[in-house]
């Protein structure tokens, strides 16, 4: 078996969100409320979201369904990019903004020269 690729992992666990979503969806449409009346919750608390603990690999799949049951579903970049720095054990947030003296070419800061 070849080596799979970061890439064809985070399409394969789109997949999955997806039809664990389809599920959900059918549920939902039997029961209205469902998803985030019971769903949602229960979510949250597997994918550890609200506590300040770092994300880890095991943490990553009910984050991804949890961001599928909102109106904009993750990119496959994104999910790339978080998975590879899941696995190097990199940190998934995004980089702070600059500092007030750090101010690069872009800034609309007008106080500084």
């Amino acid at each position: 078996m070849s080596q799979m690729t970061t890439e064809q992992i985070a399409q394969l666990m789109l997949g999955v969100a997806k039809a664990q979503l389809a599920i959900l969806d059918s549920v939902e449409n039997m029961k209205a409320g469902f998803k985030f009346t019971h769903v949602r919750p229960t979510l949250e608390t597997a994918s550890r979201i609200r506590s300040n603990a770092q994300e880890t690999l095991s943490d990553f799949p009910s984050r991804l369904l949890l961001q599928m049951l909102g109106r904009n579903p993750p990119a496959l970049e994104r999910v790339t990019h978080d998975l590879e720095a899941l696995v190097s054990g990199r940190s998934t947030a995004p980089p702070p903004p600059a500092a007030a003296g750090d101010a690069g070419g872009d800034s609309l800061d007008m106080t500084q020269n």
